[in-house]
């Protein structure tokens, strides 16, 4: 492919590449944007042969049968080599041809073909019988000395598989196991999904650990109702499930008249309770009441005492000195006896 693109201006050689290698490298992910990139290649250098293959292939990845076809057949008429035989009677397979593909398959063509390329167009013939309806034909077709061979080469695991394949389209299961198991042993770059046909013919089952969850809450809310339709759909004839619904009604009417008393019960103990505070209240009012009388007449009691007091000295002091008491004494109004007197 260096060679061809060496025919280039650098420049645009390497424009060529770059599209080139994207196109590789996206051919099995993402076959769409492969193709584009090969459009684009092709748009720069159409006269290149590795060009146009590189641009058939991306069409067959991307389903674009007549359009690989096409490009195919330039790179043969450029190259004049075979190589793509195979390849080119599959795309009439998928443009709904098998009959030219079985054509193709009896062609001298394939006899210049390497052992890779015979294979690949073992494959194509194998594959186009069965689109015939012709399954039997598609076990013999694959039955040859690469496929009893027990070396393993590139091509081995998909030869197996397609055997494997054939054999459980005619039925012939146990069979179909086997071929599946060694296709298993010879696919070391997981090319087929042979471990996922071996474990449905084994009857296993994969399940995502993460999904057990909801497995399981699902499935025991659908016990619970069952459960609760259990209750109520249990009886088997008309006049049963009617008692059902009697007895439920009578249940609903008990717990209605329950609710009620409870709730009378309540109102009666609020009242109680209201009336207590009410006693506490006149109750505490009555020794507060008592409580400041008696303070009151303490402190009556106390004034006397001291006026006593106060009186007693003062005669006393009087007596004494032959001075009143107070110095209003003298100014004060005498008592009428001795007013009289005088």
């Amino acid at each position: 492919m260096r060679q061809e693109l060496m025919s280039l201006p650098k420049t645009l050689a390497d424009d060529v590449a770059r599209n080139l290698v994207m196109v590789a490298q996206l051919l099995d992910e993402d076959p769409e944007r492969a193709y584009a990139y090969s459009r684009v290649a092709l748009r720069l250098a159409s006269r290149v042969a590795a060009v146009r293959e590189a641009a058939g292939f991306a069409s067959y990845a991307s389903e674009r049968y007549a359009e690989a076809l096409a490009e195919f057949r330039a790179t043969r008429r450029m190259t004049g080599t075979v190589d793509l035989w195979p390849v080119m009677a599959d795309c009439e397979r998928g443009l709904g041809r098998p009959e030219r593909a079985l054509e193709m398959a009896g062609a001298p063509e394939v006899q210049k073909l390497d052992k890779a390329g015979q294979v690949e167009m073992r494959l194509v013939a194998a594959g186009a019988r069965q689109d015939m309806g012709q399954a039997e034909a598609a076990v013999v077709t694959l039955q040859s000395s690469e496929l009893a061979a027990n070396a393993i080469h590139p091509w081995t695991a998909r030869l197996r598989y397609a055997y494997a394949d054939a054999l459980l389209a005619v039925g012939r299961e146990s069979e179909a196991r086997d071929w599946f198991a060694k296709a298993l042993e010879a696919d070391h770059d997981g090319t087929t999904d042979a471990s996922d046909r071996l474990a449905q013919l084994d009857g296993l089952q994969f399940v995502d650990v993460t999904d057990d969850v909801d497995v399981t809450d699902d499935a025991d809310d659908a016990d619970e109702t069952e459960d609760d339709e259990a209750v109520t759909d249990g009886a088997t004839t008309p006049a049963a499930a009617d008692a059902v619904a009697a007895a439920d009604d009578a249940d609903d009417e008990d717990d209605e008249d329950i609710e009620d008393i409870e709730d009378i019960e309540d109102d009666e103990d609020d009242e109680d309770d209201e009336d207590e505070d009410d006693d506490l209240d006149v109750t505490t009012d009555d020794v507060a009441a008592k409580a400041a009388e008696d303070v009151a007449a303490d402190d009556e009691d106390e004034e006397d005492d001291d006026s006593e007091a106060e009186a007693a000295e003062s005669a006393a002091t009087a007596a004494e000195t032959g001075v009143p008491s107070s110095f209003l004494a003298p100014f004060r109004e005498p008592a009428r006896d001795d007013r009289d007197e005088d």
